[in-house]
Formats: C-alpha cells, structure tokens, sequence
C-alpha cells in the first residue's frame, strides 16, 4: 500500500515539474546541485548505482536503491528508467519521509 502511495507521488512530482528522469538529466542535476534526491532502480547496473551514489554522497545529496526500471518508467508514463532525481525540496522531503517509513514495516 505504502509503495504505490510512494509511485503516486513520484508522479505528482513529475506533473509539477518537480523531477528529472534518465541518466543523463540526473547527472546534471546532481553535478549542479539542483537534486534534492536520487531514486535508482534496484535492478539498475553495478555501475549506475555506483555512479550514482559516489556523486551524490560526494555533494551530500541523498540516494536511495528503490523501485525497478520498469515501474519508475511506467509510473511516468517512458520508457523503462534506471534513475530519477528529485529536484523539488518538499516532494523529496515527503518521499524520503514516506520511502523510511516503508522500510521501517
């Protein structure tokens, strides 16, 4: 229950322009410092998952594993997406919020 609340947030973050999804889009965002948080898929690469947790944690931006490609992609209506990237300080509060109490269950 909790999870699909979580993808339904993740999606009204992307109607509010409040995130940016692909590899290259979240980069960018976390070499700018424009993320707030980092969403890899679970089933993404070593490298990507890597990657993407050296240069998060290096500009102390959070990164979490959670979710696969597919349901990242599907819930924003692309196709499949290894990362996503939260640049909206209140959606990534709510999610980062609502992602630990998941984990707590």
């Amino acid at each position: 229950m909790m999870e699909n609340r979580i993808y339904q947030m993740i999606a009204l973050s992307q109607k509010a322009r409040g995130l940016v999804a692909g590899e290259f889009a979240c980069k960018k965002a976390v070499l700018e410092k424009t993320a707030k948080l980092v969403i890899v898929a679970t089933d993404a690469s070593n490298n990507t998952k890597k990657l993407f947790g050296d240069k998060s944690s290096y500009r102390q931006i959070p990164c979490v594993e959670w979710g696969t490609k597919e349901k990242l992609g599907n819930i924003l209506g692309k196709e499949p997406r290894a990362v996503i990237a939260i640049v909206d300080t209140n959606f990534a509060a709510k999610i980062s919020q609502m992602m630990s109490e998941q984990m707590k269950q």
